[in-house]
């Protein structure tokens, strides 16, 4: 049976992704969503719960308005520095349900430039 609904395939496949992947203190989890306006991302620890550090088109200097691969890399550099910052080098990779190319691409690999292990 194929499923009509993209929004619903993409949770069914996040949920599948979610089953194994798990932040922690240590390593914590690097998640993704793009909405058709905004690209968002945040690192956050699953044992507290908690959002150490985020980054979306929505702040000011991004270009909000489009999620596209050029905002995308804006906010994975964004996000890598902020991280950095916080003293996080090592992050696991949560694409959420996307296809890991085009802007989840764009977005690990120029959080990967800028220091990000994953």
């Amino acid at each position: 049976m194929a499923v009509k609904n993209r929004k619903l395939s993409r949770s069914r496949i996040h949920a599948r992704i979610r089953k194994t992947l798990k932040g922690t203190s240590a390593r914590p989890r690097l998640s993704v969503y793009f909405s058709n306006t905004n690209v968002y991302a945040q690192v956050i620890d699953d044992d507290a719960g908690k959002t150490i550090v985020s980054a979306s088109t929505k702040e000011k200097g991004f270009g909000g308005g489009k999620a596209n691969i050029a905002n995308a890399t804006k906010v994975g550099e964004a996000l890598a520095e902020r991280a950095l910052a916080a003293n996080i080098t090592q992050v696991v990779f949560d694409r959420g349900g996307f296809i890991y190319h085009g802007k989840v691409k764009a977005l690990a690999d120029a959080a990967r430039e800028k220091g990000l292990k994953f």
